[in-house]
């Protein structure tokens, strides 16, 4: 009885992470994917008089004491005896607005819009990530690189997970040399480094192509290299779910083999996939970052975390502004998001093959 109820307690649990876990990745992709509405402004929008400001602080208490209910900003203007650096003036209060008038937009890529969740009246202007080298809004920029950066890595891990999940049901279902041969071209996949491999069959691309074309190139090499693992993990449980009673006793009665698999077999993947899938996302984004970082991805002015993050290759830039690695700590965020997600999943799992 009472490990019964242990057993129950843990079961109860891992759904509450799992569920707590899916939550927040679908408050952090909504965010991105209302990014248009959430950013204060355009992510290519130059402003030359405003390089590398830091973020902007909010205030409630103004210089002479009062307290105001509704947040403000004070103007960043530079300091004249020194390069990129500001000060506040505190001459004037700028209110902070709620569902402002700003430059237009799509909502989720669909519907044109130009209401944006805050904003502040002109002259003044709100940087809450900092501005970079041309005065292009950083928060605006990372909200918009999102879509690119976790475009490429769900695709790509869609691409991966459908090819593993082929290759790894007709080789663990079919057997004898057709398993021979998909698990060594498996083994092969593995024990290349996918780093290099990704550099490699990228350089010989062509460079001079479109944006859309990069990205869903991006897309096909990354999915693409990563097939394997998913493949040999089908292979075993398609293995295992081949030989159950029921199966044997659903070919006994003339079941087809496309029967047998639908019915029978590929529900017990499924499970495995989604584990997968949480783990292989915050991978193919970092491919994709690293690509765009080191100058063979989504090129500007089009943002994607990998080259926000390629103005990090300039010494004066790394260790002069610290918010230049706003990007990184998205990445960061988004990552553990998925691995909480995968840990709770593969939990799952274990509880209920126990």
């Amino acid at each position: 009885m009472k490990t019964g109820k242990m057993m129950t307690s843990k079961t109860m649990t891992n759904k509450a992470k799992t569920r707590a876990a899916a939550m927040v990745l679908v408050l952090l992709h909504g965010i991105i994917v209302f990014g248009g509405f959430i950013a204060p402004g355009e992510p290519a929008s130059q402003n030359r008089d405003f390089p590398f400001v830091p973020p902007t602080r909010l205030h409630f208490v103004d210089a002479q004491g009062h307290f105001h209910l509704r947040p403000f900003v004070y103007q960043s203007v530079s300091r004249p005896e020194g390069l990129y650096e500001y000060e506040e003036s505190r001459d004037q209060e700028y209110p902070i607005h709620l569902f402002v008038e700003g430059p237009k937009y799509k909502i989720a890529g669909l519907f044109l819009s130009s209401i944006h969740l805050f904003g502040v009246e002109a002259p003044a202007q709100i940087f809450l990530a900092g501005s970079d080298n041309y005065g292009r809004d950083q928060f605006s920029r990372i909200l918009y690189g999102g879509r690119i950066s976790l475009g490429a890595g769900l695709l790509a891990t869609g691409i991966s997970l459908s090819l593993g999940l082929l290759l790894g049901t007709i080789s663990g279902f079919y057997g004898r040399w057709v398993d021979e041969s998909v698990m060594r071209i498996a083994e092969l996949f593995l024990v290349l480094p996918w780093l290099y491999l990704l550099l490699a069959v990228r350089a010989f691309l062509p460079l001079h192509i479109s944006p859309v074309q990069t990205f869903f190139l991006l897309i096909a090499v990354i999915g693409s290299v990563g097939w394997a693992r998913p493949a040999r993990l089908v292979r075993g449980v398609v293995l295992s779910a081949r030989t159950r009673k029921y199966v044997l006793a659903s070919r006994g009665f003339g079941a087809s083999d496309s029967y047998v698999l639908r019915r029978h077999v590929l529900p017990h993947t499924y499970g495995v996939l989604l584990t997968q899938a949480a783990l292989l996302v915050p991978q193919y984004v970092i491919a994709e970052v690293t690509l765009s970082f080191l100058g063979l991805g989504l090129s500007e002015p089009l943002p994607s975390w990998g080259n926000l993050l390629a103005n990090l290759q300039q010494y004066n830039v790394l260790v002069s502004y610290w918010w230049m690695f706003a990007p990184a700590m998205a990445l960061v965020v988004f990552s553990l998001g998925y691995l909480a997600l995968a840990d709770a999943f593969h939990k799952r799992l274990q509880s209920v093959t126990v």
